[in-house]
């Protein structure tokens, strides 16, 4: 199995999400038809991202210390 390299580890998510909004907003433009189906699967597919990863979540509880110091100091 190919290992994933950097660059598309980090820059792959962006780039898409650029082509996506990119050809959306073109064929917004410039098209009818099949073009407006495409603009808002294009455009909503980023707004529906950044609604995912915007969201609030629960916090993550934080283990207690493992300093025998501090539960000695109890």
């Amino acid at each position: 199995m190919k290992k994933r390299s950097p660059f598309w580890a980090l820059w792959g998510g962006p780039i898409t999400m650029g082509v996506l909004t990119t050809t959306g907003l073109l064929t917004a433009l410039v098209s009818d038809t099949w073009g407006d189906w495409w603009s808002w699967v294009a455009l909503g597919i980023p707004v529906g991202v950044m609604g995912w990863y915007g969201r609030p979540r629960a916090p993550v509880p934080t283990p207690p210390a493992k300093n025998p110091r501090a539960s000695a100091a109890l």
